[in-house]
């Protein structure tokens, strides 16, 4: 119980940008800010891996269209990575507390991350880029700060996560279903255009 609001927080995180959720705890722990991570997420090679994957997904998430490609390519790796993260916290190898708290962490990833993708795809349909620069800043500094807070503060920071997910889930459910009117206008005045057209060639020449 201690460490599920960790779990939960740091699965939120995961969901959205797992790398950074590594490269940070990685950092705060090798650098001694906090003696809750675990030395496997402080090894130099796992810092390394992380850094160069951030900064991939740090381009990649503010290219619109790219961003879509580069979440479904990572489905099923952020879950993975957030249950990993969330096993390693809670530590005991093999235990019923390490499998569940993998189990909650893996699960809230899952759950952000379709948030995220759900979210990212309204957003592209915006005809400027800056929308998504925007969207992904907030999401990193979100991340960072709200990983570094649980640290701290971990029953705090899972109830700001909890939040931020039900509130995301909320606006993809609103998002969504303005698009779906968008293009069904747009289907009926091309249906409209396609008509008159048909209409217009199909009357008889005057005179």
């Amino acid at each position: 119980m201690s460490v599920l609001p960790l779990v939960f927080t740091s699965g939120w995180a995961s969901g959205i940008n797992a790398y950074a959720v590594v490269l940070l705890l990685g950092l705060l722990g090798a650098t001694g800010v906090s003696d809750e991570v675990p030395a496997a997420l402080e090894r130099p090679d796992v810092l390394i891996v992380a850094a160069v994957l951030f900064l991939a997904e740090a381009i990649a998430d503010k290219v619109p269209y790219v961003d879509s490609v580069w979440d479904a390519v990572h489905t099923v790796i952020r879950p993975i990575a957030g249950g990993v993260v969330a096993a390693l916290l809670a530590g005991h190898d093999g235990s019923l507390p390490q499998l569940a708290a993998g189990a909650v962490g893996g699960s809230t990833a899952l759950v952000s991350h379709l948030v995220k993708a759900g979210t990212r795809i309204a957003v592209n349909t915006s005809p400027e880029p800056a929308s998504n620069i925007v969207v992904s800043l907030a999401e990193d500094l979100g991340v960072a700060g709200l990983v570094a807070f649980a640290l701290f503060h971990p029953w705090i920071a899972a109830g700001i996560a909890a939040v931020l997910l039900v509130a995301g889930i909320a606006v993809v459910v609103v998002l969504w279903s303005r698009i779906r009117r968008y293009l069904r206008r747009r289907r009926a005045r091309r249906a409209e255009r396609r008509l008159a057209v048909a209409d217009a060639d199909a009357a008889p020449p005057a005179g």
